[in-house]
């Protein structure tokens, strides 16, 4: 199967019949919307060390206090940036940017900026939006969100791709000049989130690959089968299957899984049996989210990193045959 050429980041982290492990900002347990922040540049440089494919920044604009969770605070393209000089080597994801928020200029402009100042590392997760009270704010019609993502994904493509690009769009018109710096290799991936207002076979169609919330292992399985299906006579033939997951490590390898929103409470041999299980239904990339676990991050991701990542390494660490398997 063809993938994407020319990412660094999406090399790291896709590859066809594997899975790999990243890690959401903040990396941190906390209660309520908003985290302390604190440690998170050496939390970040330990998981690039440890073998983590991946860093995720979310993207809220605004505090909502009834959603209840605010991600990592900062703005997503100023973090990514500050992040990017610190690290050298893993990839830096967004789950999601909302797309129809902002101007594709503006998107385009900064994730241009961010592909070439980290040489390629960027893969962009992107999305329609689920927070109403946000649109308001923008003077962005909530209810047209689903036409304004994809208006916005077509000008910010073609504004990156295109030399003096003549663009036509209710969104703006563009002609006589260009959108510079562009990107470092072939093209930004930019993974949908959800349906975002869209049809599967749309997505299908127009995404670099797929991200999904957590299911029941034979859901994910069906539609992960159901995503191979579509997307099987794609170009680039490999289009990656990613889903976000809540977990909170205890200390007890042993302790069996209890529910949590979006995840489970368990010890290390639970969570490597069902990482294994979802690699085997097709699932290419899990990000793993802290928020709701008991013990200090740093001693999870620790543990994540010398017992587990082993069962999960990124692409090229080591050669397919010699992955074991997810098994204890």
């Amino acid at each position: 199967m063809k993938i994407m050429e020319f990412n660094r980041g999406y090399e790291k982290m896709f590859a066809p019949s594997q899975l790999t492990l990243g890690v959401f900002f903040a990396i941190e347990s906390y209660s309520g919307s908003i985290p302390k922040m604190e440690n998170q540049v050496t939390l970040a440089k330990r998981a690039e060390a440890l073998g983590f494919a991946a860093l995720w920044f979310r993207d809220v604009p605004l505090h909502d206090p009834s959603f209840g969770d605010v991600g990592q605070i900062y703005d997503t393209w100023v973090y990514l940036g500050y992040i990017a000089a610190q690290t050298s080597s893993i990839a830096l994801a967004t789950g999601s940017v909302v797309f129809p928020l902002r101007h594709p200029i503006h998107l385009a402009k900064a994730a241009a900026s961010i592909d070439t100042l980290s040489e390629g590392r960027l893969v962009l997760g992107i999305a329609s939006g689920d927070r109403p009270v946000e649109y308001p704010a923008f003077n962005v019609d909530f209810a047209t969100r689903g036409e304004r993502f994809r208006e916005t994904l077509r000008y910010f493509r073609t504004a990156l791709s295109d030399s003096f690009p003549a663009i036509d769009s209710p969104l703006g018109r563009l002609s006589g000049v260009d959108l510079i710096p562009k990107p470092y290799g072939e093209r930004i991936p930019a993974l949908i989130t959800g349906h975002s207002q869209q049809s599967l076979e749309w997505i299908a169609e127009n995404g670099d690959g797929w991200i999904t919330y957590p299911r029941s292992l034979d859901q994910q399985k069906g539609m992960v089968n159901n995503w191979r299906e579509l997307t099987k006579n794609a170009p680039d033939s490999f289009k990656p299957f990613s889903q976000s997951l809540y977990i909170d490590l205890v200390e007890d390898p042993n302790a069996p899984p209890k529910a949590i929103h979006l995840g489970f409470k368990s010890g290390r041999k639970h969570l490597i049996e069902f990482l294994g299980a979802s690699r085997e239904a097709g699932v290419n990339h899990v990000v793993l989210n802290l928020k709701y676990g008991t013990r200090p991050a740093a001693d999870v991701l620790e543990e994540i990193g010398q017992e587990v990542l082993p069962f999960f390494p990124f692409h090229h660490q080591e050669d397919e045959e010699n992955i074991p398997e997810a098994r204890l």
